[in-house]
């Protein structure tokens, strides 16, 4: 019984807790292709070095296959940004496994904001 228990001990924890796959770099590269064919930034205007992506969300929803979310921050070398956030699936052998849907932010608001203005 011991053995059964130390068994299941030490392979539980791998298969309970897959760790999500690193993949910020494709959806990137997606989202820059994206808007340049959609005419919003040009490859030879984003400062490269400064292009941010935070991972918002991963969930597991097959063997080895997590649908990612990505916040990308471009930074123009004039100084303009933009952001997006990207929708894609990847696993741990592929980044790319399927299409990557990409969601401009044209505008950001802040909650503290409005409640701050609300306040007596």
């Amino acid at each position: 019984m011991k053995r059964v228990l130390l068994a299941l001990s030490l392979t539980a924890p791998a298969l309970c807790f897959a760790k999500s796959p690193p993949c910020s770099h494709w959806p990137m590269k997606m989202a820059e292709a994206v808007l340049t064919e959609a005419g919003l930034t040009a490859s030879e205007k984003l400062d490269d070095a400064k292009t941010t992506a935070v991972r918002l969300a991963s969930e597991q929803i097959g063997r080895d296959l997590y649908q990612q979310i990505y916040r990308i921050t471009f930074h123009e070398k004039g100084g303009q940004s933009i952001e997006v956030v990207t929708n894609s699936q990847a696993s741990s052998k592929e980044c790319s496994m399927g299409s990557v849907d990409v969601f401009v932010v044209s505008k950001q608001f802040n909650s503290d904001a409005a409640i701050k203005r609300e306040s007596p």
